[in-house]
């Protein structure tokens, strides 16, 4: 595995094509019109193709006057392969990639088809919005976000330079993998937690309202991908279905271990098993990189409180970047029953103390 970001090491000409004008089809077109790429586009549903064309992701296919450096295939996981083929066929001068969520299957399928792999190289970006469709689409979706590039063993040079040329032009992190390591790394990284979350999200459909109000930002940030498109997770899910069943399995056993422990919560070492078991997860959150991929760091956190009226947040954000400190990450949230919000910012420790007194000094309700 390797990782590098690809600016400097070549740019898309164009023209690309681009068979799928879904969230990150478009968003794909808009990142690569902004550069000034040539992009075209189909879809199969013309209402998405029209919209994808309306926000200027693109121009439409039928307009494309000659063969296109790179096709892009942007379509669901479980027809990705058939439209691979069928491009690799269409376009016999141009590089093909995919950028489907899931990989050995469908390199499998392609070879299974008899496909010259060449030209071809399949490819995840790590990005996504809770939202679907064209007119949820950014151009500027994948900056600083990983892209995994997974060639065959088949795969040319040249293609290989495009597709990672076409994942540095969008502002990506790109990431080398093979199929499977690829499909093992998601399965735990990715489509765990949204089976997590999934499942957390169903306990709360017979949970009554007064219950429901008490919520705050741990029920919503460990259900918030629960909202995501459940036609496309069934593809995803099914077409890496091996390797999740294999973490699924270690995670029912640490169920069944807690679910024993707490059934007999006083008995001798009980305590110490739950003890255990959060603290094995405090070492596992700990190794998730930091900011920009680095290692992560310890930061201190304070909450302020916001009258809930527009323009509030804005003038704390201003206030702070005038005292002259950077916020590391921020939350939202609002107080039950209240007309105010509360700003959940981390900063570096060094600056925790600077930072209470001068918003304090200016009027803000700061909690510690």
């Amino acid at each position: 595995m390797s990782a590098f970001r690809a600016h400097g090491r070549g740019h898309l000409d164009g023209p690309v094509v681009i068979l799928g004008t879904g969230l990150l089809g478009a968003s794909i077109g808009l990142g690569l019109r902004g550069r000034g790429v040539p992009v075209f586009l189909f879809d199969t549903s013309p209402t998405n193709q029209a919209v994808a064309v309306d926000i200027g992701a693109g121009r439409p296919l039928e307009e494309l006057d000659g063969p296109p450096q790179l096709v892009v295939v942007a379509a669901p996981p479980d027809v990705t392969a058939q439209v691979v083929e069928k491009a690799l066929a269409d376009y016999p001068e141009s590089v093909v990639v995919d950028i489907a969520s899931v990989k050995a299957g469908i390199q499998a399928e392609l070879r299974e088809r008899g496909v010259d792999l060449s030209r071809y190289v399949g490819t995840h970006p790590m990005a996504g919005r809770e939202k679907s469709g064209p007119v949820a689409a950014r151009g500027e979706l994948f900056t600083s976000m990983p892209w995994v590039i997974c060639p065959t063993e088949e795969t040319g040079a040249a293609a290989l330079q495009v597709a990672r040329s076409l994942a540095g032009d969008l502002g990506a992190i790109v990431s080398q993998f093979t199929a499977d390591e690829h499909d093992e790394a998601v399965a735990l990284v990715s489509h765990l937690p949204q089976i997590m979350s999934s499942l957390l999200a169903s306990r709360l459909q017979g949970t009554p309202l007064h219950a429901l109000s008490l919520a705050g930002n741990g029920l919503r940030d460990t259900t918030r991908i629960a909202a995501s498109d459940p036609t496309l997770w069934v593809q995803i899910l099914g077409g890496n279905a091996e390797k999740v069943v294999n973490i699924l399995h270690g995670v029912r056993e640490d169920l069944n271990r807690l679910i024993g422990t707490l059934e007999s919560p006083l008995a001798p070492g009980a305590r110490l098993d739950l003890a255990q078991l959060i603290s094995e997860g405090n070492a596992g959150q700990a190794r998730i990189p930091g900011k920009h991929g680095g290692p992560p760091q310890a930061y201190s956190w304070m909450t302020i409180l916001v009258d809930d009226k527009p323009g509030q947040i804005a003038r704390l954000l201003t206030e702070i970047g005038e005292v002259g400190v950077n916020v590391e990450d921020l939350r939202l949230d609002h107080s039950s029953g209240q007309n105010v919000g509360m700003v959940e910012l981390s900063v570096l420790p060094n600056k925790h103390d600077l930072l209470v007194e001068a918003l304090t000094d200016r009027g803000w309700r700061v909690l510690q």
